[in-house]
């Protein structure tokens, strides 16, 4: 399965016609049971608990319901070594694949790779923005094979941020963020070239708030606004 198949599938509705299918009395409790869990599914030994069946029956049992396409394997990532299992109507929950950034229980670190690129690209090109202008951009020229949501995109720049090739700054709503509410989060590069393309750096105090603080000149250490009681200031030193 592709990602982009992978990515956009929904939770069906549960099809009724399965359970019309002849089943053993072991293969009908087993059945229902998995059923009822619906997108989480049920580990066999939970199985094995909730219905007291031996182990020889339920592993018997789970064989024919697969071959009769009524249950299905999953991944879940948080527990890789025990088998999982949920009727094929449901779509496994994110807890269990971990979301858009599992394919099949593994990290796609290819994907987050090309989304990470993507988006400083692209925020290099528009200088500041915000998470969502920047999905909007993506989604808009098709960069990606699939679409991303603004979710999806905040997580790949708070990366970004950590890895330092990007940083989140807050609007002043004036200049290059005339655009931008006053005080929304957005972001800008950490060098004008993007993913050390070369171009000029960015001056040193950019890398802090008060690079961008359009109060700036009104900041003195005794003053109302001063750096010993400036948030923004305090969070970037806790970093």
């Amino acid at each position: 399965m592709s990602r982009s198949q992978g990515l956009s599938l929904k939770r069906k509705r549960p099809d009724t016609n399965a359970a019309s299918q002849p089943l053993l009395d072991a293969e009908r409790v087993l059945y229902d049971l998995i059923r009822s869990k619906e997108d989480m599914g049920i580990w066999t030994r939970d199985m094995k608990r909730e219905t007291n069946l031996p182990d020889n029956v339920v592993t018997k049992s789970l064989k024919a319901l697969q071959v009769k396409k009524l249950i299905k394997e999953v991944v879940n990532i948080q527990s890789k070594g025990r088998k999982h299992y949920m009727a094929v109507e449901f779509e496994p929950s994110k807890e269990l694949t971990g979301g858009a950034w599992y394919v099949e229980g593994n990290l796609d670190t290819e994907y987050i790779k090309i989304l990470k690129e993507t988006c400083v690209k692209v925020l290099s090109k528009l200088k500041v923005a915000t998470a969502e202008g920047i999905s909007e951009s993506i989604n808009k020229t098709g960069l990606c094979a699939t679409e991303c949501s603004t979710q999806q995109i905040a997580e790949i720049l708070r990366a970004l941020v950590l890895d330092n090739e990007i940083m989140e700054v807050r609007s002043s709503g004036s200049g290059e963020f005339s655009s931008i509410p006053i005080g929304a989060v957005c972001y800008r590069c950490t060098n004008k070239g993007g993913l050390g393309g070369g171009g000029p750096k960015i001056g040193a105090m950019a890398s802090i708030p008060c690079g961008v603080c359009p109060r700036i000149t009104q900041c003195t250490p005794d003053g109302i606004i001063s750096p010993k009681s400036c948030a923004y200031y305090a969070k970037w030193l806790d970093f």
